[in-house]
C-alpha cells in the first residue's frame, strides 16, 4: 500500500463532498492530524501508519478507490466507486 499523497487525500475528500471535520470524525482521528496529512509540508511524516490507514479505510468505505501507478495511463490518483 502506497502512502497517500496530500493532493490525493484532498481530491478524495472533495469527490465525496466531505469536510475535513466530517472525515476526521468518520476516520476517528483528530482534525489537526487530518490537516497535517493534507498539508503540502512534511507534516505527514509525523502521522503514524495506523492513523493513515484509518483515514484511507474511511475514504474507501465511502466509495473512494485509490489508484496505484500502472492502474491508469498517467499514474496515481483517486476515483469514486460505489461504497462497499
Amino acid at each position: 500500500m502506497e502512502k497517500i499523497l496530500p493532493n490525493e487525500l484532498k481530491a478524495a475528500r472533495t469527490l465525496l463532498g466531505m469536510s475535513q471535520r466530517e472525515l476526521s470524525e468518520k476516520a476517528g482521528v483528530s482534525l489537526v492530524t487530518l490537516r497535517r496529512l493534507e498539508s503540502q509540508l512534511d507534516y505527514a511524516s509525523m502521522v503514524s501508519a495506523a492513523t493513515t490507514t484509518k483515514v484511507r479505510d474511511a475514504l474507501e468505505a465511502s466509495g473512494i478507490i485509490f489508484l496505484e501507478p500502472g492502474d491508469v495511463v498517467r499514474g496515481r490518483g483517486v476515483a469514486l466507486g460505489d461504497p462497499t
